[in-house]
C-alpha cells in the first residue's frame, strides 16, 4: 500500500511539472496583449545567429506644402527587436524624417501601450498623449493613414484599429477633432503617397537573385509605364524590360516584372527601376538596388 501511495505521489509531481513547463513555453510566444510578434514578411520570428542585425522598416510621414498635403514613404534602419510592429510605430512617433519638408504628426510623448494582431487585424493601444496632435484637418487624415500604412507594410496586417488607454470612449472616437474613429478599422491606402515617385519592395538590397528575377514595387508615373534593367559590375546590361503599373499618375499603382537573365559568372551588380520622360527619354526617379548572383 505504501509503495502504491508513493507511485501516485510521483505521478502527480511529474504531471504538475509537465503542465508548468507547457505553460511557460506558451507564455514565451506571446506579447503583452496575447498575440504573436509580427516578423517582417512572415510568421513570428525565431531567434537566430543573425538576430542582432538591424532592421529596415518602411515608415510614413506627412508633408504639408503651400499647395498640397500628402504622405512620404521612407525606409529607416532601427536596432534589432522582436517587436517590429511596435518599433515601426515608435519610429513614426520619434524618428527623424529625411525627406525635405516631411514631419511627424503624433506627439513625441505618445506611448505605444500595446499591439494585438489577430486574423489580419491590428489593434493599437496608444497613451492619451496621442490625442494632443494639432495639425489641421488635412494633417489629421493623413496622420491616421501614416500609421495604417506603416503597419500594413507587414503582410500579416490588413487593417488597423485604435484604442486610447485601453478604451474606445467618446473622447477617443473624436480622436483629433476633425477626423474621428467612427469608421474603424482603417485599411491601407497609398494613393496620397507622392514621395518617392517609385519604390521597390523586391528584390531587397544585397539580395542574391536568380533568373527570372521578380521585381515588385509601386509607382506614380506618366501612363503607368515603368522600366527596369539588370546591370553587372562591369556595366554590361544583362536584361531589360518594362511593365505597366496598375494605375498611372496622378494615381499610384503596383508593378511587377519578370526578367530572365544569364550572368556569365557568379558576381554582383544592380537592378535599376525608373520611368522615361515622354519629352526626351531622360531616365527619371531612378531606384538602384545592389544585388548578387
Amino acid at each position: 500500500m505504501r509503495q502504491s501511495s508513493q507511485k501516485i505521489i510521483r505521478a502527480v509531481v511529474i504531471l504538475a511539472t509537465l503542465l508548468l513547463t507547457l505553460s511557460l513555453l506558451s507564455a514565451c510566444t506571446l506579447d503583452s496583449k496575447g498575440s504573436g510578434q509580427v516578423a517582417p514578411g512572415g510568421a513570428p520570428e525565431e531567434a537566430s545567429p543573425s538576430a542582432e542585425t538591424p532592421l529596415n522598416l518602411a515608415v510614413y510621414y506627412v508633408k504639408i506644402t503651400d499647395n498640397d498635403a500628402y504622405l512620404v514613404r521612407e525606409v529607416h534602419q532601427v536596432p534589432y527587436t522582436r517587436e517590429v510592429a511596435k518599433a515601426a510605430l515608435e519610429e513614426i512617433i520619434k524618428g527623424s524624417p529625411v525627406t525635405t519638408g516631411a514631419s511627424r504628426v503624433l506627439p513625441p510623448e505618445t506611448i505605444v501601450r500595446g499591439i494585438s494582431v489577430k486574423d489580419g487585424n491590428a489593434s493599437v493601444d496608444f497613451s492619451s498623449e496621442v490625442l494632443k496632435a494639432n495639425v489641421g484637418a488635412a494633417g489629421e487624415a493623413l496622420g491616421i493613414q501614416s500609421i495604417v500604412n506603416t503597419l500594413t507594410e507587414f503582410p500579416e496586417i490588413k487593417q488597423v484599429s485604435f484604442w486610447v488607454d485601453g478604451k474606445l470612449d467618446e473622447r477617443t472616437k473624436d480622436w483629433w477633432g476633425h477626423v474621428g474613429l467612427y469608421n474603424q478599422p482603417f485599411k491601407r491606402d497609398v494613393s496620397a503617397v507622392y514621395e518617392p515617385v517609385i519604390w521597390v519592395t523586391s528584390p531587397k538590397p544585397s539580395q542574391k537573385i536568380t533568373s527570372p528575377l521578380q521585381i515588385h514595387g509601386s509607382a506614380r508615373v506618366f501612363e503607368a509605364t515603368v522600366n527596369a534593367r539588370i546591370i553587372d559590375n562591369s556595366g554590361k546590361e544583362l536584361a531589360q524590360g518594362y511593365a505597366t503599373a496598375s494605375e498611372g499618375a496622378p494615381g499610384r499603382g503596383d508593378f511587377e516584372f519578370s526578367l530572365p537573365f544569364t550572368p556569365t559568372t557568379a558576381g554582383s551588380g544592380k537592378v535599376e527601376v525608373f520611368w522615361a520622360s515622354p519629352k526626351d527619354g531622360e531616365e527619371l526617379d531612378k531606384v538602384v538596388v545592389p544585388v548578387t548572383w
